[in-house]
């Protein structure tokens, strides 16, 4: 993030004072870290040093950091903090009531209260205190908390290569000789392609009981009446099973069943969760547009647009402004840290946690990373 979340609060010498000072011990090595252990490191831990203490203890004056750093501790990596500064180590892995760098933040002794411009907020050193117990893993040791800026090309050619980046094409169908299986479409071209290079034979066509009922679970996730079982049954036309999957795209049960992945991915819920669970009275108008939006085949990008900028989209009548408006709330559903005493923090937490939505509902990338540092891979700077 920029200015607005790098306080000037500093880590000073005193952070290290009474630290033991091992003559030519190896520094513990880093814990093998979990995808889990990495999010919460990147999302708590990293922004929390950028924000507190990376401005005298790691930044470069030409970038606005102080001059010297305080006590020679640095904070780019778990490596510095291991070293420490001037009397040894500012964190024991797996010993936080060994580490000087969460007594620091608790205050509990004098002389000895980090930052100095303010005590952190409880929430912020439980993290801290989480991240040491655990082995205090940092995913890419290397990485700067907050890098110099990049000598090179802003992208490699490797990143602009990636798979994902690649413009959507229509691929060529495959041509099919004397196909085992009667072809009904070219998807069915596809999968027999897929089959005979992997030297298989299709199954033989599911009966018309086993059919209806797989696609009336797939559709709405319940299992078919028996009256519509028996109707299927003696439906002998060629559209008969056209006729049921159009009955059961037609059925609210569809937008209900289906408007459960999206809400997934749109991390519904109906309270806030985190330090006060709040809940949300009228998240269910958001669920319900959802489930609406899934019935009525509105077009994707349109979904998208209303969830992103309902609010500025214009609209032709009453009910569409307030169906556009309910659409928002994709915004201001998820977590959020409403005991924040910081209360632009808590602001700027709640922009982090919207983009972070944002990017991996909409594109597939976790855009989270780039709060603190440019993406290992993925071509986000930060």
């Amino acid at each position: 993030m920029t200015a607005p979340l790098r306080r000037a609060a500093c880590v000073v010498s005193t952070l290290l004072l009474a630290a033991p000072c091992v003559a030519n011990a190896a520094p513990p090595a880093a814990p093998t870290s979990t995808p889990a252990d990495d999010e919460f490191f990147e999302k708590k831990i990293r922004p929390l040093f950028a924000d507190h203490c990376i401005r005298c203890h790691g930044t470069p004056p030409a970038n606005g950091g102080s001059k010297s750093l305080g006590g020679g501790l640095k904070v780019t990596s778990r490596a510095d903090l291991l070293k420490g500064g001037e009397t040894g180590p500012s964190i024991v892995p797996g010993k936080p009531d060994k580490s000087l760098l969460i007594k620091a933040v608790e205050y509990t002794e004098e002389g000895m209260k980090m930052p100095p411009k303010g005590k952190l907020s409880d929430q912020q050193i439980a993290d801290l205190t989480k991240w040491v117990k655990s082995g205090a893993a940092w995913p890419n040791d290397t990485a700067s908390v907050n890098p110099a800026t990049p000598t090179g090309p802003l992208f490699t050619p490797e990143q602009k290569a990636f798979w994902a980046f690649q413009p959507v094409r229509l691929p060529t169908v495959p041509e099919i000789q004397n196909p085992k299986s009667e072809i009904r479409n070219e998807i069915d071209r596809f999968v027999l392609a897929k089959l005979r290079d992997a030297q298989l034979s299709p199954t033989a066509p599911a009966d018309k009981r086993t059919l209806i009922r797989r696609v009336t679970f797939d559709l709405t996730g319940l299992p078919p009446s028996p009256e519509e079982v028996d109707a299927f049954l003696k439906d002998d036309s060629p559209k008969a099973f056209e006729k049921v999957v159009d009955r059961l795209l037609a059925s609210p049960n569809y937008g209900e069943r289906w408007a459960r992945h999206w809400l997934d991915v749109a991390r519904y819920a109906d309270s806030n969760g985190l330090d006060e669970n709040t809940a949300f009275g009228n998240a269910w108008r958001y669920r319900d547009y959802v489930i609406k939006s899934f019935n009525a085949d509105k077009p994707y990008d349109r979904f998208l647009k209303e969830q992103l900028a309902g609010d500025l989209l214009p609209a032709d009548s009453s009910a569409a402004r307030m169906e556009q408006l309910t659409a928002t709330g994709f915004l201001s559903l998820g977590p959020k840290v409403l005991a924040e005493p910081d209360k632009q923090k808590m602001l700027l937490d709640i922009a982090d946690e919207q983009l972070d939505t944002v990017g991996k509902a909409f594109m597939g990338l976790t855009l989270g990373c780039a709060r603190c540092h440019d993406h290992k891979f993925d071509p986000i700077p930060w």
